[in-house]
């Protein structure tokens, strides 16, 4: 009766994670280039009261046995690397993935951060930013005096030079691929870093194969589907009454044999 309890208690952990996450999708609807999180579970140890297997005679044997699980518990947090709705925008510097990839950002101790957000700016110095003022890698300045400022769906990003008929290219804008994306560790601000388990960045441009291409005046939106994380939030908030209800019964059992010498 007690490992009802626990196994109840377990329940009700793991479905309180369940809901964490699923409000953090929630919460993160309009957030440019936001993956969806999923919550996955797995049972915990048995108690093995009779082997499945053992022999019984020399020509048989217990077919199923006695197994009695221990409850469950949450042993990871998968992010959905999907691809998004694009927004089409009239901002210039909105570009957006189609595709696998991620861009590039320089933090401020020189470490190499990843991110699908598309909503970049121009800062003072012409550089091209995230909305913290990171930059984009490898470096891009616009000149104080460019107009008609492009992306190519491949990359190549080009200005048209006041007094100049011809346009001018200023950079080229590289995209990052992970074996693993979902290994890749989320550190707020719409950016991740690589791990041990996403691997190496392997870095190309935009178009070739295996890496997405751009889009710009495009903005990435959020991958979550509101109507998915309202169903997942009913079940996780059954599933934690169900867990409730048998700690309750199991606690009733238990008031039920205290009292049978009454």
């Amino acid at each position: 009766m007690l490992r009802s309890l626990w196994a109840g208690a377990s329940g009700m952990i793991a479905q309180q994670t369940h809901l964490d996450v699923v409000a953090n999708d929630l919460a993160n609807v309009n957030t440019s280039g936001f993956k969806k999180i999923r919550a996955d579970f797995q049972d915990l140890i048995y108690q093995i009261n009779r082997e499945p297997g053992a022999p019984v005679e020399p020509d048989s044997m217990i077919p199923t046995g006695i197994q009695v699980g221990l409850g469950t518990k949450v042993v990871g947090t998968t992010r959905m690397f999907m691809q998004g709705s694009l927004q089409t925008t009239d901002n210039p510097t909105d570009v957006a993935i189609t595709g696998e990839g991620f861009f590039q950002v320089t933090l401020p101790d020189g470490t190499i951060a990843y991110t699908r957000d598309s909503n970049w700016k121009i800062d003072a110095n012409g550089q091209i930013v995230t909305h913290d003022g990171y930059l984009l890698e490898p470096a891009v300045v616009v000149p104080d005096d460019a107009t008609d400022f492009s992306v190519s769906p491949t990359g190549a990003i080009t200005v048209r030079i006041v007094g100049t008929l011809e346009p001018e290219e200023i950079g080229q804008i590289e995209l990052a691929r992970f074996i693993n994306p979902a290994g890749l560790r989320a550190m707020g601000k719409n950016l991740f870093i690589a791990t041990a388990a996403s691997g190496e960045a392997m870095v190309g441009n935009p178009g070739d194969e295996g890496y997405g291409t751009l889009e710009q005046r495009a903005l990435e939106m959020s991958n979550v589907q509101v109507v998915e994380e309202m169903v997942e939030m009913i079940v996780a908030q059954r599933a934690y009454e169900a867990n409730s209800k048998t700690i309750s019964t199991a606690d009733e059992l238990l008031r039920i044999a205290n009292n049978l010498r009454r």
